[in-house]
């Protein structure tokens, strides 16, 4: 049987164009797009009609940067791929790309496919998988490989977490240099974790145990500095790299320098850098550890200095880094202690609002918020045109926006499993009405219509900024 679905009468925007047209669905894909009132799209009939008038209809966000039930610091990540994946899909987002996780002496392919018997079944919207590599060795660099060619194109290392995922300079030269023969990214945790435990360890024996000092010991430098080799590592191996959550300045800068020598490095930050600071560190009581996060919050005149590498393009991409842990029973573990405070942040549901507040803002151009929401993700790991535009073919992924809503953020009314948001209380200014997945709805009018299962694993190519 096949359905189709007519948008009329919104402002189609991408990350290349913004056009008042019509868009044709069919069978799960986009069909056609014509000029909103122009005869093509006046002969356009449809089993379902949207009407998208004074609303924007964009491309479903890409989440490049989940972790769904993570085993962490002694507890799990509190969003299940069903739940998770769901408060995605309220946000606007309709793919994400997770991490599987490889344990310390076992192969790439157990981690990976405990990962897809995690989200088999359950996943509201489209997803994809990263691999985490903890254990860099001969038979992992084999791995590495045929994993790109099953649509895992891309690995996670860590400079960070000794004892845990952290991968010394000689693992991680090896790793790059696989990736530079098979065409696998190497997306980089870039903090110096040796020196970061000295520093924890020298906090704790003076007494500072509350949740702010989380962000003094994880110094700004440290991160600059491990920046900065991981750079010097993948132009010697001829790779290219992806460092993840970029929180700080001087980290930007390290960034910049490279690609103005015209190196294939690429970086992301998040919303809770762009958006929170060390202050939320130093709330009251024990209330700082709702946002212990790595890397870690900064203070709030690095702000500045993400939004314009978002702008001049030395930032490429925002994700989340969405790994939830509830306030109670969960962060609490570390309370007298900040080093023992699960690390991560609830954000899935709330990216492509707070992106399109800096719309809003001024910081970035409507255009530029699909972009490094929904396009440059896609591209980066291998989805793009399926995922990140609106284009004849793409899948029908396609999110109708209302720009003109305004909103308070609250725990109270997100659909994350968490008990807290990150954002609470926060007034914005837009707001995700009606979304499909493969031209299936999946909120409609602010109701959830969708289901576990129809989420789909979609294999990646490799980067497309390479090719």
């Amino acid at each position: 049987m096949s359905t189709r679905t007519l948008i009329r009468g919104g402002l189609v925007v991408t990350a290349a164009d913004e056009i008042h047209a019509d868009v044709l669905i069919e069978d799960g894909r986009i069909a056609a797009l014509a000029a909103h009132g122009s005869d093509a799209a006046a002969g356009w009939t449809a089993d379902r009609t949207i009407d998208a008038t004074d609303r924007y209809v964009i491309p479903g966000g890409v989440d490049a940067h989940t972790h769904m039930e993570l085993p962490f610091g002694g507890t799990f990540a509190s969003d299940t791929f069903e739940t998770g994946t769901r408060a995605a899909a309220w946000g606007g987002t309709t793919t994400i790309v997770d991490f599987a996780v490889q344990s310390v002496g076992r192969s790439l392919r157990e981690g990976l496919d405990t990962w897809y018997a995690k989200a088999d079944g359950n996943c509201a919207i489209d997803y994809g998988f990263h691999m985490i590599m903890s254990d860099v060795n001969e038979s992992t660099l084999k791995e590495m490989d045929r994993l790109v060619q099953e649509g895992v194109s891309s690995f996670k290392l860590f400079m960070a977490y000794p004892g845990v995922f952290y991968s010394d300079d000689g693992q991680i030269l090896r790793a790059l240099q696989r990736a530079a023969d098979d065409g696998g990214l190497i997306m980089m945790h870039a903090e110096n974790g040796i020196a970061i435990d000295v520093l924890v360890e020298q906090a704790l024996a003076r007494g500072e145990t509350d949740p702010r000092y989380h962000g003094e010991v994880r110094k700004v430098l440290l991160e600059a500095e491990a920046t900065h080799r991981a750079i010097q590592l993948a132009r010697v191996a001829g790779a290219p790299l992806y460092v993840v959550h970029v929180s700080a300045e001087e980290a930007v800068a390290e960034l910049a320098a490279a690609r103005d020598m015209g190196l294939p490095v690429f970086g992301e930050t998040c919303p809770q850098y762009l958006f929170l600071s060390t202050d939320n560190l130093a709330e009251p009581g024990f209330e700082g550890a709702k946002y212990v996060c790595s890397t870690p919050l900064r203070p709030k005149e690095h702000q500045a200095a993400l939004w314009r590498g978002l702008r001049t393009n030395d930032l490429q991409v925002v994700s989340t880094d969405h790994c939830p842990f509830c306030f109670t029973g969960q962060k609490d573990l570390g309370r007298g202690d900040f080093s023992k405070i699960p690390n991560g942040l609830p954000g899935v549901e709330n990216r492509m609002d707070l992106l399109h507040q800096a719309v809003v803002d001024g910081h970035i151009s409507r255009r530029r918020w699909i972009e490094i929401a929904c396009a440059s993700p896609a591209r980066m790991f291998g989805l793009y045109p399926q995922k990140g535009t609106i284009a004849p073919g793409a899948d029908a992924d396609v999110v109708i926006y209302d720009p003109h809503a305004v909103q308070t953020i609250s725990a109270e009314t997100h659909h994350m499993n968490v008990d807290y948001s990150a954002y609470e209380g926060r007034t914005v200014t837009g707001q995700v009405e009606t979304v499909l997945s493969r031209g299936e709805l999946v909120i409609d009018q602010r109701k959830f219509t969708g289901r576990a299962g129809h989420g789909a694993f979609t294999p990646r190519s490799t980067c497309q900024y390479l090719s």
